[in-house]
């Protein structure tokens, strides 16, 4: 049993959203996600850590889905900025439900259990969300701050992976009210997702603040899952 992360898988089975356009890395990244999922066994938990499907809705998302449901393993679905198919949870259990799709849960507004460690973790914070209305800034980052806060709770007295979108710092760049939630809650690690291509260089990786950061963008780790825990 092993636990895994990855983001920014961009699926587009159903849509007219080549990623190629993007760079040569893109090229076939469906297969390339095929084959990174070939280590997973059906035991194995993966995180997704948002940026999944390109689809506006859920019907748009639904091959997509069923693309994931099929590779092994169980997944935790974080929401990314470009996941416009994300609906409340009861409609997205009642859809996944509805269509059969067994391994698909969400990491939202919640936590879940692997062995000792509970998996925590929202969508996050990130310049890309300002706008010139200051006052809308700060009520959309304290939403994800408050979000965080409860799946943190939700951990009780055990230690704590977090899973972000957006990642709560790189270089030149930080989002100091998640960094704080993360130190008070003692976070022993951070997979981020988000940042592709030239921003790679900017990622920060290794340990700051305390916790252990790793950028897991689906580009970056050129498909291969990032393997967390045994």
């Amino acid at each position: 049993m092993a636990l895994y992360a990855i983001g920014d898988l961009h699926l587009s089975l159903s849509v007219n959203k080549p990623m190629d356009i993007f760079g040569d890395v893109w090229a076939n990244h469906t297969e390339k996600i095929l084959a990174g999922f070939s280590r997973v066994r059906s035991d194995d938990t993966v995180v997704l850590c948002g940026d999944t499907s390109w689809g506006i809705s859920l019907e748009e998302a639904l091959e997509d889905f069923r693309f994931i449901d099929r590779l092994p393993g169980q997944k935790l679905l974080l929401k990314g900025n470009h996941d416009y198919w994300w609906e409340t949870a009861a409609k997205m259990h009642a859809f996944f439900e509805q269509h059969e799709l067994h391994t698909l849960h969400l990491l939202h507004n919640n936590c879940a259990f692997y062995g000792d460690y509970a998996l925590c973790g929202t969508r996050g914070w990130f310049r890309d969300e300002e706008t010139a209305d200051g006052a809308h800034n700060r009520k959309v980052l304290n939403r994800e701050v408050m979000r965080l806060e409860t799946s943190l709770r939700a951990a009780g007295d055990r230690p704590i992976l977090c899973f972000l979108h957006y990642p709560p710092l790189y270089s030149g760049y930080s989002c100091p009210e998640i960094l704080e939630v993360l130190q008070r809650y003692q976070v022993k690690a951070c997979c981020y997702g988000h940042l592709h291509g030239p921003s790679h260089r900017l990622a920060i990786e290794g340990e700051r603040c305390g916790i252990d950061f790793s950028l897991v963008s689906a580009d970056y780790l050129d498909f291969q899952l990032k393997k967390i825990c045994e």
